[in-house]
């Protein structure tokens, strides 16, 4: 026994090691636009506090919820003490936690270290276009601590876990408020499971108990000791009937484990008690009400990450979902109803949403490992007893350490080259001339989406940047008397300019636009650059800023 116990203290730190390895190796140099905006606004935050106010476009007065206001804090103090090297490395620690954390999430889950180990790294490997230093990233890590919490405290009824399950949504309603819902989200299959299966015995045998007291009532006050005895008799006898009728029901459903588990019952306990949590947070009613709006806008229609999920066009995911089909349709396995439900609620959800195939690879995988030993198990299959004799063995070691280091360095080599800032996504050059050349206070400047956070960084005041929601009517308008939003659609004014789709001069005559800056190959500027209305002032290989000639220059 002490020998097995140091065997898998030695695999799992052999295991750790690796995965930290891959996952800097698959961590970008290149800063995703969202972290420019979280360093400006964690910068405010510092100090002045949470104002609920927007202060980096030149709309005035725009509300603004902070969704991830603890998240922007920490930041910008890692950037301030550390600069963008802080940040890096902040983001690499962050993706080995959340390595690490699925690994131990699924080998205690799935009892099997071996393809626990594998199938965390493919996991890492899926996640690799998430990586990036957003709230999103310490939100994965969160989720996945919730469902281990959840699995230890039905398995195996450590009330200690109940603190984390209340600690983790106030968490993350202050370092991403958009996911809160989420939390109790992962709640549901285990929930409907256990009522699913009171539901059948109630049918079978709580209608049995209930007349059972009533004859007992009955037949005591006739004082008919004989008659009670022999109806009791009966009714054990119809209670064992029923108790195997509903053992036979449930065994009888061909792919469906339902189980009875007394302590989901403190998973009820608690998704009410968090409900609460949501005020535990300076943004007052904002994890209420944000996701509802969000879905009411029509940002999740227009931005790349929210679009519905097109399985051709992600190849990765749709070999996930086929090794999902192929178990559960053409091998004779079983799988619990919670897992089937959370198989089912996340896939949907990936379909409505791309984005959300994070989620379902995390929270998935200990259940695709569960379903493979249970494949094993039944049809004896003899190479994956190999791999997991080998992969005990020292030889075996060093073999997955060499192919695992090989994958990493091959990684760490695409990305030698690579800056913190790319120069052909973001302005670099161009906001360096603005910032020497040009009064800010008389401008207002046109800017694409994808770079306005970039923008904010050089304390330029933009049109639009990341924070979608921002410049939508459902965040900085009002309701009117039939329910919808009115407010100023700057998102959609956006689409439009950008698109071509409504004359763009019209729209900047509307707004007061002074300048434009866009990049070379946008279709704005195909147009721009025939107009004789504007005049550039700089441009570089992707970039062009353009004077509007004929705009009225704010004194």
């Amino acid at each position: 026994m002490l020998k097995l116990k140091k065997q898998d203290l030695y695999f799992n730190i052999f295991a750790i090691i690796l995965i930290c390895i891959f996952c800097f190796s698959i961590t970008p140099v290149v800063f995703q636009n969202d972290t420019f905006y979280t360093i400006k606004i964690g910068e405010l935050i510092s100090q002045n506090g949470i104002d609920m106010q927007d202060h980096f476009s030149w709309h005035s007065n725009l509300p603004y919820t902070y969704p991830h206001w603890l998240y922007d804090l920490i930041i910008y103090k890692i950037y301030n003490a550390f600069g963008f090297m802080g940040i890096y490395i902040s983001t690499i620690v962050l993706a080995c936690i959340l390595g690490i954390g699925i690994f131990i999430t699924n080998k205690k889950i799935s009892k099997n270290k071996e393809l626990s180990f594998i199938v965390s790294l493919f996991v890492m490997y899926l996640l690799k276009d998430y990586i990036a230093a957003r709230a999103q990233l310490v939100t994965f890590i969160l989720f996945v601590f919730e469902i281990y919490s959840i699995e230890q405290l039905i398995e195996k009824n450590k009330k200690r876990y109940l603190a984390f399950l209340i600690f983790i949504p106030i968490l993350i309603a202050n370092l991403h408020v958009a996911v809160w819902p989420f939390y109790f989200i992962l709640f549901i299959p285990y929930i409907v499971e256990y009522l699913t299966y009171y539901i059948i015995k109630f049918d079978l045998i709580n209608l049995i108990k209930i007349g059972f007291r009533k004859l007992q009532k009955k037949f005591t006050r006739q004082k008919s000791k004989e008659k009670v005895q022999a109806k009791i008799e009966k009714l054990n006898e119809d209670r064992k009937e029923n108790s195997n009728n509903l053992t036979q029901r449930l065994e009888s459903l061909n792919k469906l484990k339902i189980e009875k588990n007394k302590y989901v019952k403190w998973i009820i306990v608690i998704a009410i008690i968090t409900i609460l949590t949501g005020f535990c947070t300076p943004l007052k009613e904002v994890p209420y009400t944000y996701l509802i709006k969000t879905m009411q806008g029509n940002t999740t229609q227009n931005i790349n990450e929210h679009l519905p999920l097109t399985l051709i066009e992600n190849k990765d995911i749709l070999v996930v979902f086929s090794l999902f089909l192929a178990i559960l349709i053409l091998l004779n396995s079983k799988i619990k109803l919670r897992d089937f439900l959370m198989l089912a609620g996340l896939g949907l959800l990936s379909f409505m949403s791309r984005r959300q195939t994070s989620m379902f690879v995390i929270i998935s995988s200990p259940i695709f490992i569960k379903l493979i030993v249970d494949v094993t198990n039944k049809y004896d299959i003899k190479i994956y007893k190999f791999f997991s004799k080998i992969s005990n063995k020292v030889f075996g070691k060093i073999l997955i350490c060499i192919i695992i280091l090989a994958i990493s360095i091959i990684n760490l080599n695409e990305k030698k080259n690579d800056e913190f800032i790319d120069e052909t996504s973001y302005p670099v050059q161009c906001a360096q001339y603005i910032n020497e050349n040009c009064n800010l206070d008389n401008m207002k400047i046109f800017n694409d989406y994808n770079y306005g956070s970039y923008l904010i960084l050089n304390e330029i005041p933009v049109f639009i940047d990341s924070r979608a929601d921002l410049y939508t009517p459902e965040f900085n308008g009002q309701k009117n008397e039939k329910g919808e939003y009115e407010g100023r659609d700057i998102f959609s004014d956006f689409l439009d300019i950008s698109s071509i789709a409504s004359y763009y001069e019209n729209k900047f005559e509307e707004y007061g636009i002074t300048h434009v800056l866009t990049e070379r190959n946008s279709k704005l500027n195909m147009l721009l650059c025939r107009d004789s209305n504007y005049e550039f002032l700089y441009r570089d290989d992707y970039f062009i800023f353009y004077r509007r000639l004929n705009a009225q220059i704010q004194e």
